[in-house]
């Protein structure tokens, strides 16, 4: 079938569309798929992901894999010490490019069963402006952003639940209403990178917000089987 990826800043409904989406009158099967930077808000991961993620508990540091997104600056003295650092950064970048294949493997394999995967996120929309299209990037990131470019499979059909800033901070209270109406316009920028990109006007009640998703879904499988 089909894959179809929820974008937008934080607060605009990704993860609760994609599960009332299961409940919705749909062309095929739902199956949904987590494809965002919190490993722990996914219980889809690989188990050398699950190893590292509980050695950095038990070291009492922040569990995250997140591949770096910014230049590698240290001021670390030491050319010993900088190398291994930069060592570091390296294989927390390719442990989550491993990881961002599995969940697109699992994907297909729901693909193949006739699903509809629905992407809460996309790494290739999360990434775009830091790896893919960014003026300031480390090695690691140029490799991130040339693999998520050209190699990594991108969704059929990408919906960018769109709401203003300020409505999104009121919704989550988490980071700040400029910040989030920034990062709302780097998703809308984005409708040039996809072929099939549809906006939503996520400033509505959710159970409406839902069903024009479903709507969109629907129409695309309709066009597609034509």
């Amino acid at each position: 079938m089909i894959s179809v990826a929820l974008i937008g800043p934080d607060g605009a409904g990704k993860s609760s569309i994609s599960q009332l989406l299961e409940q919705e009158s749909m062309s095929a099967p739902i199956r949904r798929v987590y494809m965002g930077v919190n490993l722990q808000a996914s219980g889809l991961m690989l188990p050398t992901t699950r190893m590292a993620l509980a050695l950095k508990r038990a070291r009492g540091r922040h569990s995250d894999m997140v591949a770096p997104s910014v230049p590698f600056t240290s001021t670390t003295r030491g050319l010993g010490r900088r190398a291994v650092k930069a060592c570091g950064q390296t294989v927390r970048m390719l442990m989550w490019m491993a990881e961002e294949w599995f969940r697109q493997l699992v994907a297909l394999h729901h693909r193949r069963r006739g699903a509809i995967v629905v992407f809460d996120r996309h790494f290739y929309a999360d990434y775009y402006h830091f790896d893919v299209a960014g003026d300031r990037r480390s090695l690691t990131s140029r490799v991130h952003g040339y693999v998520l470019e050209n190699l990594y499979p991108k969704p059929d059909l990408v919906i960018c639940l769109d709401a203003p800033g300020r409505i999104l901070f009121e919704r989550k209270h988490e980071a700040s209403p400029d910040w989030l109406e920034a990062r709302r316009q780097q998703y809308l920028q984005l409708v040039d990178a996809f072929p099939e990109f549809v906006v939503v006007d996520a400033d509505r009640p959710l159970d409406v917000v839902t069903r024009d998703v479903a709507n969109v879904v629907n129409e695309y499988v309709e066009k597609r089987r034509r």
